[in-house]
């Protein structure tokens, strides 16, 4: 697919001597860089999920207690 950005001078002279340093093109080299940033950012966003669920473990002993009392009230409302 084609596309166009703008992209500042002097990175663009950075990725094309980083590019002729890997011998590969630079539409190549952008391609991989782009694929990288995408893909750590859903690293990144995967891990700030888990890190928040896992301040959340206090809770499990509460929330079986909530349960257990709700479990009760409605066992009872249908006898």
């Amino acid at each position: 697919m084609r596309t166009t950005v703008e992209i500042p001078d002097a990175v663009l002279r950075r990725a094309k001597a980083r590019a002729a340093e890997l011998k590969i093109s630079l539409r190549q080299f952008i391609a991989e860089a782009v694929a990288e940033k995408v893909g750590s950012m859903q690293l990144n966003a995967r891990s700030e999920r888990l890190k928040w669920a896992g301040q959340l473990r206090h809770l499990k002993e509460e929330t079986a207690r909530i349960n257990a009392l709700i479990e009760e009230e409605f066992g009872q409302l249908g006898k």
